[in-house]
């Protein structure tokens, strides 16, 4: 995929460090990407994807990576980028609008002020994120829609969707999480999430590595005590005391036998019989292993 002779092969790739791990991981997240991408079917030849920006480091990595793939003729669709301006006091407004500029990416920048919104209706000292993704949601499936878009591309990894299960499991009593591709309730639009695959930490290196200008986010992220940042700091010990946890645990979400768990929605439990052939009195039952 990238060998010694690959020169810069668009400008989001300007000034990309030559080092030998540099170039692993920039290969290992083509191929991660280009994975999540085909075993989830999220492609389509002649669809228009709008790739959303918040300007951290995940959004970055998403649209670079894309845009390489598209290069190399591996993802057939055009590619919009777009950044909601969420009226976030001390947001640098005009940061992506010149990047973008400047990397020749055709984007669309859309003010609107979902802070106030969110300031509003949630109590001093409340977890902001649930209504801030909802009203962020629906602003990006209306310019989706005035843009021709099909697909609404979000930049979250592996390492969101693990943390998501846990919530769930711990604070929501369900077995859920953020699916790789989704389609909307209206059933006019998908969502995906191409960097189903990829770890956060190479998100970082690889956005640190291209000098990327991160935008942090104040809204969300300054606020202490979230659950999210709790299941963040666990799966973070658990993969300390034994690396290579989350990997294992996110192919779990691959690997699920409804038999052997205890939704009676998702198998017949009532409807399991013995079979008694031969004489043989032994009785099938799921594979208890």
């Amino acid at each position: 995929m990238l060998d010694d002779t690959d020169d810069d092969i668009h400008p989001l790739f300007h000034g990309a460090p030559k080092g030998l791990e540099f170039r692993k991981l920039r290969k290992r997240l083509v191929q991660q990407v280009r994975e999540a991408i085909d075993t989830y079917g999220m492609a389509r030849a002649g669809e228009r994807w709008l790739v959303c920006l918040s300007g951290g480091k995940d959004s970055y990595t998403l649209l670079a990576i894309l845009h390489e793939l598209k290069w190399r003729g591996l993802l057939p669709v055009d590619i919009l980028a777009c950044n909601l301006d969420q009226g976030q006091p001390n947001f640098p407004a005009t940061v992506l609008p010149g990047f973008l500029s400047k990397m020749g990416v055709p984007h669309r920048i859309e003010y609107q002020d979902t802070y106030s919104v969110v300031i509003d209706k949630i109590k001093p000292g409340g977890t902001m994120c649930s209504l801030c993704s909802r009203l962020r949601r629906g602003n990006l499936y209306r310019i989706a829609r005035e843009e021709g878009c099909s697909t609404v591309v979000l930049g979250h990894h592996r390492d969101d969707i693990l943390e998501t299960f846990f919530m769930n499991l711990f604070h929501g009593g369900r077995l859920a999480s953020m699916p790789p591709r989704l389609l909307n309730e209206e059933g006019d639009l998908y969502l995906a999430r191409p960097l189903a695959f990829v770890s956060e930490e190479d998100c970082g290196k690889f956005a640190a590595g291209m000098n990327y200008p991160i935008i942090p986010c104040d809204l969300c992220g300054s606020q202490d005590g979230l659950q999210r940042a709790q299941v963040k700091k666990l799966l973070d010990e658990w993969e300390a005391r034994m690396p290579g946890r989350r990997q294992v645990m996110f192919r779990a979400l691959m690997n699920v036998r409804p038999s052997h768990l205890a939704d009676p929605a998702l198998f017949d439990f009532a409807g399991l019989t013995a079979a008694l052939a031969d004489g043989d009195n032994s009785t099938q039952l799921p594979d208890e292993r």
